[in-house]
This record gives C-alpha cells, structure tokens and sequence, in this order.
C-alpha cells in the first residue's frame, strides 16, 4: 500500500493543485468560477513562500491527493489557507498530517496565533480544526454569500 508522501509545493504541481483547489470550491458550493480571490493560487511563491508561510502538497498513489498552507497575516499571526483532500481520498487522515506539519512549520517561524476560516456546511472540516485547539471566533458571510465560520488557535 502507498505512503502519504508530504513535501513542499513545485511549480510543476500548479495544474494538479489548481484542480484540487477548484474541487473544494465546488465540494462547498463556493466556486465562482476564476476570479481575483484565486490569485493566491495562481502565484503560490509570491503569496506563501515570499510572505514567509508555506505551501505542502500530499502525493499519494502518484498524484496530488492534499494541500494545506499558511501565510504571515501578522508580526506574529499566520492564517492557515487552502485545505484541500481529494474527494476519493477523503477519510485518511491525510489532512491532518498536513496540518500537523503547517503547525510545527509555523511554530518554528515564531508564529504566536494561527487563524482560518471554512464553511459551515464543511462539518470534517470543523472537527479537523476543533480537534486541533481552534475555538469558534465568529461566523461571518465570506465570497458568494457563503456563511463561514472563523476559527483561532494560540501557540506556545
């Protein structure tokens, strides 16, 4: 049986990590079709490696099965972006291992504070973060009228 195999993203991954990206998007019933809020994801570099965060795609049988990343939000803040499993690979755990490594990334940068947000309607999603330390700041409307609910973690 393969290993999950976790490793920083490549600009060789962009098409993979786009879809998976467009796949979450659709999962919620967010995706708007391409727009300036993707422009992360169309410079990955810039938006996470240049602004000292972090981008982690998950390989699995050959293909891009997850990604997670962060980004510097604040002196000491970093907000947690992109969580993404491929629909057929659901329920493994693979998030979870990214998210562990983001966290320990962000830890050894000197982050003190990590927050995100994600759907309501995304109810892994919440038990992935609430079981990692998030508390519930606020539900707010985010892109397309979509209810999300915002979380914080604080480290150290």
């Amino acid at each position: 049986m393969s290993e999950l195999i976790i490793r920083r993203y490549r600009q060789e991954d962009q098409s993979a990590v786009w879809e998976l990206h467009v796949q979450g998007l659709q999962q919620m019933g967010a995706y708007g079709g391409d727009g300036p809020w993707d422009d992360d994801m169309r410079h990955i570099e810039e938006h996470y490696y240049q602004n000292e965060g972090e981008f982690l795609i998950g390989e699995y049988q050959g293909k891009v099965a997850a990604m997670g990343a962060f980004r510097k939000t604040g002196e000491h803040e970093a907000e947690i972006k992109r969580m993404r499993t491929h629909p057929d690979f659901q329920g493994k755990g693979f998030a979870q291992r990214i998210y562990e490594l983001l966290e320990t990334k962000a830890r050894a940068l000197g982050y003190l504070r990590l927050h995100l947000d994600t759907g309501v309607n995304l109810i892994p999603a919440q038990k992935l973060y609430l079981k990692n330390g998030f508390v519930e700041i606020k539900r707010d409307y985010v892109h397309m009228g979509i209810l999300a609910i915002f979380y914080e973690k604080k480290l150290g």
